[in-house]
This record gives structure tokens, sequence and C-alpha cells, in this order.
């Protein structure tokens, strides 16, 4: 990272790991910014599942790209899609910041995919396909991530308040870049 990069601080893992309720509370024990892309993309192109339908994924795929660009130049606490990792260009993005990933357990995560709109897990049982996802993807994630933290035990303002812990701990302070801190606070 340059000196002149607002530093940030990624999350990435599967769907349901919770990168969004988790981010959020990162954010705010961090006192930044939050961007979850996937809040983003709907916010600017319509509803994820209708994306999928009308224009398939590699249509969504290059809006995620550029939602990712965008976020990570943002700065503060980014959540990308759990897919977002596929993207050559975007791992490499991802070499200038850091990067958390967030695990969690199949029995976990059944509850929290239930009834969501998740296209990638329609066809078939959604365990075995989120289960089939995340062993293609995982390995994109370890390449990126930073540091682990599993997602499947323990309440998740636990979880967000170690996650910041460890951004301080690693001199991070997303979205705040070495040029621009108060003279005195380092």
């Amino acid at each position: 990272m340059t000196s002149s990069e607002a530093a940030t601080l990624v999350l990435v893992g599967p769907m349901g790991a919770g990168k969004s309720s988790i981010g959020k509370k990162v954010a705010r024990e961090l006192g930044v910014t939050f961007t979850d892309t996937d809040t983003v993309i709907v916010r600017e192109h319509g509803q994820i599942p209708a994306l999928f339908d009308e224009r398939g994924e590699a249509h969504f795929r290059a809006l995620e790209r550029a939602a990712v660009v965008t976020a990570l130049d943002g700065g503060g606490v980014v959540a990308l899609g759990g897919g977002a990792v596929l993207d050559a260009a975007t791992r490499e993005d991802l070499s200038a910041h850091r990067v958390v990933l967030l695990t969690v357990a199949p029995e976990i995560v059944r509850a929290r995919i239930g009834g969501k709109g998740r296209p990638l897990l329609n066809d078939g049982d959604p365990i075995v396909r989120w289960q089939r996802i995340y062993d293609e993807r995982r390995a994109f994630y370890e390449q990126v991530a930073d540091v682990t933290f599993d997602s499947s035990v323990g309440r998740i303002s636990a979880i967000a308040a170690a996650i910041a812990e460890w951004a301080r701990a690693d001199g991070l302070t997303p979205g705040v870049s070495p040029d621009t801190v108060p003279e005195g606070s380092e």
C-alpha cells in the first residue's frame, strides 16, 4: 500500500459467514465507514436474483468488480460478496489491503441462508450447493486472507470486537492514510 492510499479492512468468505453483520459492527468499533458491495449492487442495479435471471452471472460479476474497485478506493471496512474473489484483478487489488476471512460451519450456515434469495443455491439441497461453492472458492479466500475468524460460535459483537482488536494491533486504521493522521497520534 502506498502512503497516499487509505487503508481498507476487507471481509471475505462464503455466503452466510456474516460478512455484512460483522462488518457493520467492526466499522462501528473502529469509527469508520462500512460498505457492502452486494448492497451497492442492489442499490444501483436491482435485486441480485433478478440480475442473475435477466442478465446472467457474467453480467453480475462485472457489476461486482466495479463495486469492489469503488469500495476499496473508499477505505473503511468493506464486505465483499462471496464470489468476488473469483476475479483475478480483485485478488490482486486485495494484496494492498488487510483481509479478514470469515468462515462458518455448514451446520450453522443452514439457518443463515434460508429464504434469502441466493441464486447460486437454487438447484438442489442448498447446503450441498453451499459446501460445493465454498470448497471451490476456499483456496482463493485463503490466498487473499491475512487472518481468519470463525463466525460459527460466539456472538457477532464479540467476533467484531476481536477483528477490530486485530486490526488495531496490526497498526491498521481503516480509512485513514498515513498522510492524514493528525500529528501526535502515531
